[in-house]
């Protein structure tokens, strides 16, 4: 491994590049721990603001509101005594420890800023995941990709032009809705789309019906949520069963057009939008990125330090990076995952500034869980308390899934402004609309 230590890089910036669940949270602890200190603390996104990841199918389904319900990044740093820096990284020189942005080009296409270099004494990864299309033709395209608050807001535009015509013309029989994949973000996305429907109806669109969506799932799989346990799979194919999702199990997507999909079986699944939701992997740019240890879909492989193989200055939390834990399980792409590495580069950022020892990372699952709007929450609990796996559903799944959100929050906000934002919401589903309409 490279010891890349030099006097000249002693008071250059912790750089975390990625501000998404476990880049934030680190740039907060690691802010607050160093605010009255001389080491300062980056954060690079090449967003202003902050959604929380696990939540994009409902800023599709318009659920949430982006504009509304984003973190400024800009105000989180002041408060927490982090920099921000708005931008993309494109390059990385180890031996001189300089991170590369990319020219910042604004939506006229016109130069706001050159292309900038920024020195680091440590550089943590927390770039989490892109879907991976696997290369299968025409899906780049013809597909929405549920990556990014952006791409989530077009296609809840798309999502409402494409009720408007409904709505319009009597005689259109229905509008037609392909996901491909069954993880999380498809099943959801599903069950969301059924509850906009009726909502819609509240606002005006008289003629929507349940009936006038259909919505399907194509996974290549044997079922649902192949991550998850199958007792949850099954609870949750008969709750979308019953809204009317058409589940296609066994089936290859080998091409994607603009009016629908091609399967291996030789089958034209017809679809007005199109939904790529079956697969992950790291962004392409980490791929070989200055000599570091990358695996097939470009994670970052790293020790159970969190440290990259190749440079002991340079970390990867989340789903960019390729973790092994000592059983030979990989650290899954979840939330709780990216929440645990962090809060564990935090500790050993302190530990190694003050001559500890390290702390190994493992990978603890607290359960999964998935919400079907305000239909059904389907999960189970793993931990001290349930010795084993506990199954649970209906209110009380939902008060735990929505608590993962809030523990996210309160490292971001603290406990105190985490309750003010608690009581805000309710007062906004009095005077907000329940759905965004624009």
């Amino acid at each position: 491994m490279a010891d890349n230590t030099n006097n000249d890089h002693i008071n250059a910036p912790i750089v975390i590049i990625g501000g998404g669940a476990g880049g934030l949270e680190l740039a907060t602890k690691l802010g607050r721990y160093y605010k009255k200190r001389q080491q300062r603390v980056v954060l690079v996104d090449q967003n202003r603001t902050h959604i929380w990841k696990p939540l994009l199918h409902e800023v599709a389904a318009g659920a949430l509101d982006s504009e509304i319900d984003g973190v400024d990044y800009l105000a989180i740093a002041h408060k927490n005594g982090f920099t921000f820096q708005l931008g993309t990284m494109i390059d990385l020189n180890r031996e001189s420890k300089t991170a590369y942005l990319a020219p910042l080009i604004d939506d006229a296409q016109q130069l706001v800023l050159e292309k900038r270099e920024l020195n680091y004494s440590k550089l943590i990864f927390a770039l989490g995941s892109i879907t991976n299309d696997f290369g299968t033709e025409g899906a780049a395209q013809n597909c929405i990709f549920l990556d990014s608050p952006k791409s989530a807001q077009n296609f809840h535009t798309l999502l409402l032009n494409e009720f408007l015509k409904l709505q319009d013309d009597t005689s259109k029989d229905t509008l037609e809705i392909s996901i491909v994949g069954a993880g999380a973000t498809g099943v959801e996305l599903s069950a969301e789309l059924y509850k906009t429907t009726e909502l819609l109806k509240t606002y005006g669109y008289t003629h929507l019906h349940n009936y006038r969506l259909k919505v399907r799932i194509i996974e290549s799989g044997p079922r649902l949520l192949p991550a998850l346990p199958e007792r949850i799979a099954n609870s949750t194919q008969i709750e979308l069963e019953k809204l009317g999702v058409e589940i296609i199990l066994n089936t290859f997507v080998t091409k994607v057009e603009a009016t629908g999909l091609h399967t291996k079986d030789g089958n034209f699944i017809k679809s007005n939008i199109s939904v790529w939701a079956a697969g992950i992997k790291a962004p392409e740019f980490l791929q070989g990125l200055a000599g570091l240890e990358t695996n097939k879909i470009n994670q970052l492989v790293v020790n159970q330090d969190l440290i990259t193989t190749l440079d002991d200055s340079i970390y990867a939390i989340g789903d960019c990076a390729h973790c092994i834990m000592p059983d030979g399980s990989k650290v899954p792409p979840r939330a709780q995952s990216a929440h645990q590495m962090a809060s564990n580069v935090f500790t050993n950022i302190k530990n190694a500034e003050q001559g500890k020892e390290l702390k190994p990372y493992l990978y603890v699952d607290y359960g999964s869980l998935v919400s079907l709007s305000t239909y059904s929450t389907i999960g189970s609990l793993m931990g001290n308390m349930t010795k084993g796996s506990m199954f649970i559903e209906g209110r009380l799944a939902r008060i735990v899934y929505i608590s993962l959100y809030r523990m996210h929050q309160m490292v971001i906000f603290g406990k105190a402004k985490t309750l003010l934002i608690m009581l805000v919401n309710k007062l906004n589903k009095r005077l907000r609309p329940n759905l965004k309409l624009h």
